[in-house]
């Protein structure tokens, strides 16, 4: 058998962390994964896709993970059920998580970047050269192999 699930989208809003009675973290956020396909309008549409995470991995996605930023889940498919208070029954289908990969840095993320503007030590560049930058980077990804990378602390998830 075999129940294994990778996503990558953008988070709906920021992760909401909670502890159980017994002190373990669960994380619950939404990734907006788009459709590889337009619909009839020529736009293109998205699936929302609730991830639930836990203890170590929770904590880190509640840190750093921030409304807008994209993110790789990767998982099993849980349905569960409950009765609501009006006595129906109610199914929920979400993606609990092993592992969460941060796609973009703090400083890169479309929104919710919280008005960092760059790490300590770190320093800026003009737009031409962050252009010719990334323009390197996606013909070579291993360019600069062997050489120092500068990473701010406020990049790092842990």
């Amino acid at each position: 058998m075999l129940n294994r699930i990778v996503l990558i989208g953008r988070l709906t809003k920021d992760p909401e962390l909670r502890y159980t009675p017994n002190g373990v973290a669960v994380a619950t956020f939404t990734l907006a994964v788009d459709r590889p396909f337009t619909n009839q309008s020529g736009e293109r549409e998205a699936d929302f896709i609730n991830i639930v995470t836990w203890r170590g991995l929770a904590e880190n996605c509640a840190n750093y993970l921030k409304k807008g930023r994209l993110a790789a889940a990767d998982g099993r498919l849980q349905i569960r059920n409950y009765e609501n208070n009006e006595g129906k029954r109610v199914y929920v289908s979400e993606v609990v998580a092993d592992n969460v990969r941060f796609l973009e840095s703090g400083n890169s993320g479309q929104s919710g970047n919280n008005g960092n503007n760059g790490g300590q030590g770190g320093q800026r560049r003009g737009q031409q050269g962050d252009q010719q930058s990334n323009q390197r980077f996606n013909d070579d990804p291993f360019a600069k192999d062997g050489q120092p990378i500068d990473i701010s602390d406020d990049d790092l998830p842990f």
